[in-house]
């Protein structure tokens, strides 16, 4: 299963995502003013709390700051609970990087 998406390629699909979780640590995702929009905020480290809450059809997007270990944690937990999820790469900060928009929260 692929495990992610580029920027600008999410920002040619975005609408056709089912759900966008914004995974950030709170700490990083409590220090941004910024957002994707339509984007929840899930906390990574209590997935096992809302994952059955995650849609097992169409496709899930997921970032975090930079796209990095909690990307691939969570994208890896997700993938093995059969969950279409894949991460941006660069999290936010690439996307913004890429010319992507972002929301003020």
């Amino acid at each position: 299963m692929v495990r992610t998406i580029k920027p600008e390629e999410f920002m040619s699909i975005k609408d056709e995502a089912t759900v966008i979780l914004d995974i950030r640590r709170d700490s990083d995702y409590g220090a941004s003013e910024d957002i994707i929009p339509g984007a929840l905020w899930k906390d990574p480290t209590k997935i096992d709390e809302w994952i059955d809450t995650v849609p097992r059809d169409g496709q899930v997007i997921i970032y975090c700051v930079r796209g990095g270990g909690v990307s691939n944690s969570v994208v890896d937990r997700l993938q093995a609970d059969g969950i279409n999820a894949r991460f941006i790469v660069g999290g936010i900060e690439g996307l913004k990087d890429s010319g992507g928009m972002v929301d003020r929260k």
